[in-house]
């Protein structure tokens, strides 16, 4: 539905290098990435706010590279939602129907149809200047909405809503572009946020598109150390492999770690810290088990990120469920996981 082909832009002194995505018809995708990575700017040269230096963007088939915003079936919601404040909630959303040239019963039909299924009909007459933020995200969602759009870009659309309220609305997003079907790319820096949206998933860093995926996949196979540690897939390690049966056997330090990834010599790998369990049980039985101090514990919300002492100066990390029991820092823990959660980085050793 959208696609953008080695879109390159210069915004000051930052460029955004040879972008190729697609996303396919009525598809939710995450864009990832920290502050400054150039998110952003990618959205603003899809909707056309933003003139790219070179390349191309499609959507629908229709090269759009050219076109003026409200020409390319794109409708945008901006981190801090623009809406107008002199206007009341009915007429921001008429502004783009009004715009695209709709005569007036069409305009009102619109906006009454997409304030009903944004649950917001009973703010149509109120000042943008009294609403709650979570009232401003649905009217600036209503807007962008309202010019039927093929294609919706959300940025930063749920950064302002703290923990709790963030799945809720991510949940209501996600029901919502289900019930309308629209393309929607989704912009964010919150890890929670983009697995709980995604189908597939773009982590985006220093202005290039680093790697795209189903979400899960990204998150256990990251193509790179530094892709990992942005992350925070696990604990990323140096070490040797040598062949052992299907897979390989590797040595970190003190470490000695199965995994099904066929390697040997030197390599760079990440212990997936999702599938890392801890117990207070013995050590026997399981691929990789280990014996370790708990160092500290973190509570992150939907699990708790824990930090196991192996050996002086090595650490491994992991995610705990909220259903997990969970360890006292300071205790003597086993640490178990699989070797499927041994991901060796290409390149060096495979």
């Amino acid at each position: 539905m959208i696609r953008s082909e080695g879109v390159h832009c210069e915004a000051g002194g930052f460029r955004l290098q040879g972008i190729d995505l697609e996303i396919g018809r009525g598809e939710y995708f995450v864009l990832l990435g920290p502050p400054g990575s150039g998110k952003t700017v990618f959205l603003e040269c899809l909707c056309g706010l933003r003139r790219i230096r070179s390349g191309r963007i499609l959507v629908g088939g229709e090269d759009v590279t050219r076109a003026e915003p409200r020409r390319r079936g794109v409708g945008y919601v901006p981190q801090d939602y623009a809406l107008f404040p002199h206007r009341s909630v009915a007429r921001n959303i008429a502004f783009g129907p009004e715009a695209a040239g709709l005569d007036r019963g069409e305009v009102e039909r619109r906006v009454l149809r997409t304030a009903e299924r944004l649950g917001i009909r009973h703010l149509l007459d109120r000042r943008i200047a009294g609403l709650s933020g979570g009232e401003k995200q649905r009217v600036a969602l209503a807007r962008a909405l309202a010019t039927s759009p093929r294609v919706l870009l959300l940025d930063e659309p749920l950064s302002a809503l703290d923990e709790t309220t963030r799945e809720e609305v991510a949940l209501e997003l996600l029901r919502l572009q289900g019930e309308l079907g629209t393309t929607t790319l989704h912009v964010c820096h919150v890890f929670e946020e983009a697995r709980i949206l995604a189908g597939r998933l773009g982590i985006m860093i220093g202005g290039t598109l680093a790697q795209t995926g189903p979400v899960e996949e990204v998150f256990s196979r990251p193509r790179t150390p530094e892709l990992a540690r942005f992350l925070r897939a696990g604990t990323v390690l140096e070490g040797t492999a040598e062949p052992e049966g299907d897979g390989a056997l590797l040595r970190a330090g003190p470490i000695r770690l199965r995994s099904e990834a066929r390697a040997s010599g030197p390599v760079s790998f990440v212990v997936l810290a999702d599938a890392v369990r801890l117990s207070s049980g013995g050590t026997a039985g399981g691929e990789n088990v280990l014996e370790g101090r708990l160092i500290h514990l973190s509570p992150r919300g939907l699990f708790a990120r824990a930090d196991v002492e192996i050996a002086p100066g090595v650490r491994l990390e992991a995610h705990l469920p909220r259903t997990d029991p969970w360890p006292a820092p300071g205790t003597t823990v086993t640490v178990r996981f699989p070797a499927a959660a041994v991901h060796v980085f290409p390149g060096r050793g495979t």
